[in-house]
């Protein structure tokens, strides 16, 4: 969609740029798709912080989106296009022939009152999911299974899409937003699209109490620090550091690897991401 800025009435108006949201539905959320969202402000099952500066904001209740999209042959009217505050697109809502509604992430160019259907049969228009090996060549795509039947793990966030480029021996060959190249099962199934929500890379804030109701905490650089506090602390003025940077418990910050080498799927990728 498009985005609007303010004139500077304050100073978090300033430099404030949001999205235009006159196209979502003002309803609140369908009941039986929501599910209270406990906060657990960075904090794994053990309850230890695993995520620093991250705590309060707003309570919101989490909206289950479909992402299997296994009514095969069953088509849906798109009822209405929603905000999801979990996440950085926007959901459509699905009204089934059989009566049934769920939550699907909503594509650029998705109209209330269009008709989209899943299965191998379904056209391959925007909003339709089918079986990587039903999808023409060429063709942008999103929501992506990565094992079949378990519900689509890439190509969720605002913007985002994969281009098929080639499918052999059972594989399709995607390329991913990242520049990665790798093979997916051509049974695993896809949305044609890419993701609405392609200018959220240029929303600005405005000011620190917008990030706060999102939940995010403030971050303290540990240059700011003083020794005790930081490795990266002290001295006399300001200093770049005088070492690498690193975490506060002296782990280096950048340049080193995350990803498992003996990691299984490696074998998939073709090329690694940029």
């Amino acid at each position: 969609m498009a985005l609007k800025s303010y004139n500077p009435r304050s100073a978090g108006m300033r430099f404030r740029v949001s999205q235009v949201r006159t196209h979502l539905s003002k309803e609140k959320p369908v009941a039986h798709l929501t599910l209270a969202k406990n906060q657990a402000a960075g904090r794994n099952n053990q309850g230890r912080i695993t995520i620093r500066h991250r705590g309060g904001g707003v309570r919101r209740r989490y909206r289950i989106v479909d992402f299997l999209r296994n009514k095969a042959g069953i088509p849906a009217k798109v009822a209405a296009l929603c905000y999801d505050p979990n996440r950085t697109a926007n959901l459509a809502l699905l009204n089934y022939a059989d009566g049934e509604k769920r939550y699907i992430l909503a594509p650029e160019g998705l109209k209330v009152g269009a008709t989209v259907v899943s299965g191998p049969n379904a056209e391959p228009t925007v909003g339709n999911a089918l079986p990587l090996e039903k999808i023409p060549l060429g063709l942008a795509i999103h929501n992506i299974e990565l094992v079949p039947g378990k519900g689509a793990q890439m190509a969720r966030s605002a913007g985002t899409s994969c281009t098929l480029m080639a499918r052999d021996n059972g594989m399709a060959t995607l390329r991913l937003p990242s520049g990665e190249v790798r093979m997916v099962s051509c049974a695993c199934m896809a949305t044609i699209g890419s993701v609405g929500e392609g200018d959220w890379s240029g929303v600005k804030f405005g000011k620190a109490g917008r990030k706060r109701l999102l939940g995010i905490r403030p971050t303290v650089r540990g240059v700011a620090m003083n020794p005790v506090d930081h490795p990266m602390g002290g001295g006399e003025g300001r200093t770049s550091g005088g070492s690498h940077p690193r975490s506060p418990w002296g782990k280096l910050a950048k340049g080193g690897k995350t990803r498992n080498r003996r990691k299984n799927s490696n074998r998939f990728i073709v090329k690694r991401r940029k």
